[in-house]
């Protein structure tokens, strides 16, 4: 099976367009301010020694940025790589 103009084949065996998913999901002005959101809460932890780089440990936002939820300390939390991901964007 060979993929179409711009399309390369996934792990699965499916031809995806990375380039206009990337678009899609990534370049919006909100995903930019809420990536920069997400930073800023690593960086906090990282200040009071709670993370570090390669710790497996992420900083979940309680009320995700995507539902309306804030970038306070009230708001966020340090859980395992794992956790944050099985619980994506659920409160």
């Amino acid at each position: 099976m060979s993929c179409g103009k711009g399309e390369k084949m996934d792990g699965r065996g499916r031809c995806r367009n990375y380039d206009k998913e990337y678009a899609r999901d990534h370049a919006s002005h909100r995903a930019i301010e809420q990536r920069s959101e997400r930073n800023q809460a690593r960086a906090r932890e990282m200040a009071k020694g709670t993370v570090h780089k390669g710790d497996g440990k992420e900083v979940d936002h309680i009320q995700p940025l995507s539902k309306g939820g804030s970038n306070s300390d009230a708001n966020t939390r340090v859980v395992s790589r794992h956790f944050n991901r099985v619980k994506g964007d659920k409160t």
